[in-house]
């Protein structure tokens, strides 16, 4: 009778031991950079909620120089600004050391003193904080300290009613202008006024509030 003897299986040389690790190592390191790839390009603040875009109607937006549009789920307040006319004057009003301003814009809840929350004040016409006393200006320049600023802006957008942004006469896009003097207010003449259904407010984008003479020591009163 035959006796069937197995053949030998040569095992893994030290070669290819360490050429499967350094494989395996790789795979991994390029599996962990893909996935952070991933992560990081996936937005994960949706439109709608604090840190993305909140949309305002139009018809929400206030009168001029009249109390400001409270947007809690934003976390900004909503003013729409005019100097040049004495409507709400009690409110804004153009200080001794300013030029005419006039434009909506988005204000941060958020006091720029000690991170406080505050109210609007309608007996005083005033945004006044409760934790130290700083108060600000419908517009959110300083009129008290402790407040080391100006309270910070968001950017706001126009849009019509296809979704698109609004355009001036010139061609240009009604988007609050910024630079080194932060963000301005979204000027709205009177040739696209009907043109605007919504505000985008792009609360993702916070600028840093000016830092400008307190009002108290420019003017008193309107």
């Amino acid at each position: 009778m035959a006796v069937t003897t197995a053949e030998p299986v040569s095992g893994i040389s030290r070669r290819e031991f360490l050429y499967y690790i350094w494989g395996a190592s790789i795979a991994l390191y390029l599996a962990e950079v893909g996935g952070l790839i991933i992560w990081f390009a996936i937005p994960r603040i949706k439109e709608g909620t604090f840190g993305g875009v909140i949309r305002v109607e139009a018809s929400r937006l206030p009168a001029v120089n009249a109390a400001p549009l409270n947007e809690a789920n934003g976390r900004f307040w909503l003013v729409n600004l005019d100097t040049t006319t004495s409507e709400g004057v009690e409110r804004m009003y153009q200080a001794g050391d300013e030029s005419a301003t006039t434009g909506v814009v988005a204000l941060y809840k958020v006091c720029t003193h000690l991170g406080c929350i505050y109210p609007w004040n309608e007996a005083t016409n005033r945004f006044e904080c409760p934790c130290h006393g700083s108060k600000y200006r419908l517009d959110g320049r300083r009129i008290e300290a402790p407040a080391p600023r100006s309270l910070d802006r968001f950017p706001v957008t126009a849009y019509d009613a296809e979704g698109n942004v609004v355009t001036d006469a010139a061609g240009n896009r009604l988007i609050s202008p910024s630079g080194d003097g932060g963000i301005g207010p979204l000027v709205i003449t009177a040739d696209v006024r009907d043109k605007i259904t919504q505000f985008a407010v792009d609360t993702g984008t916070r600028t840093d509030g000016l830092v400008l003479t307190l009002l108290k020591d420019v003017t008193s009163s309107p």
